[in-house]
């Protein structure tokens, strides 16, 4: 995502690092960036899923009252935060932050239209509507589909109750995802965007939480499926998007649950390694770096324009950025984020089997 975004601003397809890696991977990497979402989907699913399974031991006893309050103490407070940024930046006539349409400004009354729809989960709809018109605001459609899941999947689970049922929910969005994709092929903020375009791959990730504890898979055999998994994700991400606007998506998801299994079998010393602390601090951090890397961007696209940037100064500004939205998630996170969490969580969630430390 970050580097899809860095790239869509200063095209590192045409720097040093095409130096050091072919033009066309570099190229591919970014404009199949998209894909990068689809696993986030994926990985979403499976994680909220399982965390519900070990958290109730069954997902119709989900509580919801519980359930939500979790999810709004994680998710809100930090992204109220970057709004108000946005806004901030937006009402002073930062370029970046203003909304505009095919180079025309907007009404400045139509912030409030943009940011109610980010805190009311139909950002993606406005985009359909709309278009792309807010540099900032528009990474936030994929919040709105991750935020719809959120209220509609516990209570389905509630209501369906059976396991199998749960089951069947999941293999019909899998089914029609490509479907509606297919008929939207033309259109990306339809068929990348759109509810039905992005809950398939939501729903693989939660059908393999639900199967990881019916089905036994072996140590070996595991490993088998996910360097499987792994070189079939590969093989998918470079295929493309353009051409594979149908299936391309529901193969990501795919190979991605491959890559999944047996997730909680890996022995607790590989996180002593220095890469894989790297990683699972990115996956702690994921949500403010997801909000604010693009804060970022947007200030330094501002200050340092694409045509006044010299090709060699491309990647040291590439390093820099990421440096500097590690730096700002984790003081984010560790002075807004997780003190607001910890509090809301004791507030708002029934205390009996309140975990103050989920991150997800």
């Amino acid at each position: 995502m970050l580097l899809l975004h860095y790239s869509l601003t200063y095209n590192l397809v045409n720097s040093p690092l095409s130096l050091l890696v072919p033009a066309k991977w570099i190229r591919a990497a970014v404009i199949n960036g998209n894909y990068g979402v689809t696993i986030f989907f994926v990985i979403s699913g499976f994680l909220i899923t399982s965390n519900n399974l070990l958290r109730y031991g069954r997902l119709a006893d989900v509580r919801l009252r519980q359930f939500y309050a979790f999810r709004f103490a994680r998710i809100v407070p930090p992204l109220i935060l970057a709004l108000c940024v946005i806004l901030l930046l937006g009402l002073l006539n930062v370029p970046s932050f203003m909304n505009s349409q095919k180079g025309h400004a907007m009404p400045t009354a139509f912030f409030l239209v943009a940011i109610f729809s980010v805190l009311t989960f139909w950002h993606n709809v406005l985009m359909q509507v709309v278009g792309y018109f807010n540099y900032c605001l528009n990474i936030y459609w994929s919040l709105s589909v991750e935020e719809v899941f959120y209220l509609t999947f516990p209570l389905a689970c509630a209501l369906l109750k059976r396991d199998l049922l749960i089951i069947a929910l999941c293999i019909a969005a899998i089914v029609f995802g490509p479907v509606y994709r297919s008929v939207h092929t033309d259109n990306e903020i339809y068929f990348m965007y759109a509810y039905p375009a992005c809950f398939d791959a939501i729903a693989f990730g939660c059908l393999a939480a639900v199967l990881h504890g019916k089905l036994q898979i072996g140590p070996r055999v595991g490993v088998l499926i996910r360097y499987a998994a792994g070189v079939g994700l590969a093989i998918s991400y470079f295929a493309g998007i353009d051409g594979h606007e149908t299936f391309g998506f529901s193969l990501i998801a795919f190979w991605v649950v491959g890559l999944l299994t047996n997730a909680f079998d890996t022995p607790a010393r590989l996180s002593r390694y220095l890469p894989s602390r790297w990683i699972c601090w990115l996956g702690r951090h994921s949500y403010e770096l997801y909000l604010f890397h693009i804060i970022l961007l947007a200030g330094m696209r501002d200050i340092v324009p694409k045509a006044t940037l010299p090709y060699a100064a491309k990647l040291p500004l590439f390093a820099l950025f990421l440096a500097l939205s590690c730096l700002l998630a984790a003081v984010v996170a560790r002075y807004f984020a997780e003190p607001l969490n910890v509090w809301l969580r004791r507030y708002l969630a029934d205390s009996g089997t309140w975990r103050a430390t989920a991150k997800i």
